[in-house]
């Protein structure tokens, strides 16, 4: 943890951010970790930074400012679980199935699902492998999922102790509990984090080439509707999932008919942008219209395990485009400022 402080003097508006917005960035994927939307946490980052502000003056340096900004964060985020229901992905709420002609079901509007976090929110300033690789472990899809399970404050205490590397006595001081009860609190939710998200969805480190080739030809199947390629690059046991619906497949027999009979109607048809969210390879999907253009769809989260697809979470979500900086048409090759492949 940084030791930088201030001395609670009056300063204006530009000494303060200079002094507060190194933080942004990590403050916004440790709020993104409690709440499972990107969007709510950017309110609660914008809600942090104005209580930070009116409260400034009466900043005594007894902790870091990195530390103090930590707590209003986690204040606010507890706080803004208390008013809304769990988020989640399809697999949280029900068992799959493994009929590809299994109807789509939608959830109710009380259903509030878990949303993707781009990369390109993360700060990128380190350039230690190890930070990187805890950075990236830290974000994956699965945790998070996982996370949003736990009882607010022990979703707190795991993710200051296990993901930030928090000393005990650091989360008691900003939780204001004992030593000894973060510790009891950190067990009980490490059990229950091991049972829902087990060890071996362990991402592969993205930077390999051998997954960059693999994550090709997984395009490569998707845009030129190639079931045959696309069941070769799916573990048997492979998964899908696609918020707003319900309903969500296993086995890889079920993902592919689903896929093929529902989802790739023709060469062409989905157009793949390679980007990356929660700190593991993923997708801008792009499905031509009747307009012959092809429109923001989905953006899916691929994880793999031992060279292959295991789980896919296809967000189907245009609006998340935005999020990821992408624009709502996919434009033609060879057009200025289009994504590039």
């Amino acid at each position: 943890m940084d030791s930088a402080a201030t001395d609670g003097a009056a300063v204006d508006s530009a000494e303060f951010t200079r002094l507060t917005d190194p933080f942004r960035k990590e403050l916004l994927a440790h709020c993104y970790r409690m709440l499972g939307s990107v969007h709510d946490a950017e309110d609660v980052v914008q809600e942090t930074y104005l209580r930070a502000w009116r409260s400034f003056d009466g900043f005594e340096g007894r902790s870091s400012l990195r530390t103090w900004l930590y707590r209003i964060a986690t204040a606010a985020s507890l706080t803004a679980l208390e008013r809304r229901g769990r988020i989640a992905l399809p697999s949280g709420l029900g068992s799959g199935t493994d009929d590809p002609s299994a109807p789509l079901a939608y959830a109710g509007a009380e259903v509030r699902w878990l949303q993707p976090f781009p990369d390109a929110l993360l700060d990128r300033e380190s350039t230690d492998p190890a930070t990187i690789v805890a950075e990236r472990d830290g974000l994956r899809l699965a945790l998070v999922a996982a996370l949003q399970h736990l009882p607010p404050r022990q979703r707190a205490v795991l993710i200051l102790r296990d993901v930030l590397a928090w000393r005990a006595a650091e989360v008691a001081d900003l939780l204001d509990t004992t030593t000894v009860a973060v510790k009891s609190t950190l067990q009980r939710a490490r059990a229950q984090i091991a049972e829902i998200a087990p060890a071996e969805d362990r991402l592969v480190e993205p930077a390999d080439l051998e997954h960059r080739a693999l994550l090709a030809r997984y395009v490569a199947a998707f845009e030129s509707a190639d079931v045959a390629a696309l069941t070769s690059l799916l573990r048997e046991d492979a998964l899908l999932e696609m918020p707003p619906f319900l309903t969500w497949f296993r086995g890889r027999r079920a993902v592919v008919d689903f896929l093929g009979g529902q989802v790739l109607a023709g060469p062409g048809c989905v157009r793949m942008v390679p980007i990356r969210a929660n700190g593991q390879p993923a997708l801008a999907a792009y499905m031509r219209g009747e307009d012959g253009l092809h429109h923001a769809h989905a953006i899916q989260v691929v994880s793999w395990r031992g060279g292959r697809v295991a789980h896919v979470v296809a967000f189907l979500d245009p609006s998340l485009f935005a999020t990821f900086g992408l624009p709502p048409l996919h434009p033609e090759p060879g057009l200025a400022g289009g994504p590039t492949r």
